[in-house]
């Protein structure tokens, strides 16, 4: 049985640095965990000469990839680099060459994670991901290990830090979405292409991983429902608090009668409801299990520290496989067959922000289409537009399907008293 574990780094950068830094500074209670000690045999960096705030010695450092995957020392590679195609080469070689992988890479798991998981079955492996949604969160280990007796109805919850503060600033000190962005960019909780956040998809790639987890079941990125917050306005803040919510990005997967359907999209949540609560870069997730009923994981949704502390537990899960000699076991395929909700199976409230002609007659043809779609009204607001002739209309539908509401949107944008349809959102929760 091994006195030493030997692991290699791919990727020295923000979290790589956090993951050696904790390794090195918690190795005494690392040894008591596992019984064996944890080094830093490797590391494949960009630059051997970079300043870094983590001292490993110059001779563990390498340029070359196979220097890490090929190792017959090294037992575990973590990979911190990030990128997609590449890094999916480098995991599946070490899987071939029997070394175990813990991963931070969101995108690599919710693109090719099936793949990757049955290459570790086949080698023996292990593969863990805990890192890769949700930062210091340990909602992948909560689904798989804690919630495992249960049968997971929906998961729903903020997983997007950046997106997060950006509507905290709009919604608490009233800044634009611009303002906001620049903001958050400011601080590094945005990058210069902010794209991949305020559009939804790294929150879309989180909810395919956990809705996979949650439901037993193999859902894709394609198969999740993306719209991000780019427009969402001032106004449209404004007009949520009057009506007693709050906006933020939420990622829904539901199942029911074993149809599901999985979503991210800016959504309104009554003031007092918890996931209103959660503010600036933080992460929130409630799961919703039959048995349990309601639990929430609360915490940072990224940082160098938090998500390195995620990933060392998965390498202390790792080793202490090795150890019980049950590596490559844990693994669980998926159960069901994938059947996706149709949009007439899909629920909600929704919010719709309308400018019409400020004309006899407008509001009853609006108010006639919405009955001629059985879609009913709850709550209606009409104001004055300082643009001569325009109205402004707020609406909040009574609960409807998802096919009826984009009937009435679409039929709405061809009447002629509509001069536009500025916004429409989903209201979860109850008020």
């Amino acid at each position: 049985m091994k006195n030493v574990v030997s692991v290699g780094l791919l990727g020295l950068g923000t979290v790589g640095c956090g993951v050696a830094h904790i390794i090195k500074d918690h190795q005494e209670e690392l040894q008591h965990q596992t019984g064996c000690a944890i080094h830093i045999k490797k590391a494949l960096v960009q630059h051997l000469e970079k300043e870094r705030d983590v001292q490993l010695d110059p001779s563990k450092l390498t340029l070359h990839a196979e220097e890490v995957l090929f190792d017959p020392e090294i037992d575990v590679i973590v990979e911190v680099m990030g990128g997609i195609e590449q890094t999916r080469q480098y995991v599946l070689d070490a899987l071939r060459h029997k070394k175990h992988v813990v991963t931070a890479n969101k995108d690599l798991i919710a693109l090719h994670g099936a793949e990757l998981l049955q290459a570790a079955q086949d080698n023996g492996c292990d593969l863990y991901y805990e890192a890769s949604v949700a930062g210091g969160i340990p909602i992948i280990r909560s689904l798989v290990e804690g919630l495992a007796s249960d049968r997971i109805v929906k998961i729903m919850g903020i997983v997007n830090g950046t997106t997060n503060y950006i509507l905290t600033k709009m919604s608490k000190e009233g800044a634009t979405y611009e303002d906001a962005l620049r903001e958050a960019q400011e601080l590094g909780y945005a990058e210069a292409d902010p794209s991949a956040d305020v559009e939804g998809w790294d929150a879309a790639r989180k909810m395919a991983i956990l809705s996979t987890l949650g439901f037993l079941t193999n859902v894709e990125l394609d198969d999740v429902s993306v719209q991000g917050i780019s427009q969402v306005t001032a106004e449209d803040i404004a007009y949520c608090s009057k009506l007693g919510y709050t906006m933020k990005l939420i990622g829904i997967a539901q199942r029911d009668k074993g149809r599901i359907e999985v979503s991210v999209q800016p959504a309104l949540l009554p003031h007092d409801h918890p996931l209103a609560a959660v503010s600036n870069e933080y992460n929130a997730v409630y799961v919703y299990g039959e048995s349990v009923g309601e639990t929430m994981f609360y915490g940072p949704g990224a940082g160098q520290l938090p998500t390195a502390t995620a990933v060392v537990s998965d390498l202390v899960t790792v080793v202490k496989h090795m150890r019980l000699g049950v590596s490559g076991r844990s693994m669980v395929a998926p159960l069901y067959d994938k059947q996706l909700k149709k949009d007439e199976e899909i629920f909600s409230k929704y919010f719709l922000r309308l400018h019409v002609k400020d004309k006899t007659g407008a509001f009853a043809t609006i108010t006639s289409l919405f009955s001629e779609h059985g879609v009913s009204l709850e709550r209606i607001l009409q104001l004055p537009l300082k643009e001569a002739g325009l109205a402004e209309v707020v609406i909040m539908t009574h609960q409807t399907n998802k096919k009826a509401f984009d009937d009435v949107c679409r039929a709405l944008a061809k009447l002629d008293v509509i001069q536009a349809i500025k916004s429409r959102y989903r209201v979860e929760g109850e008020l």
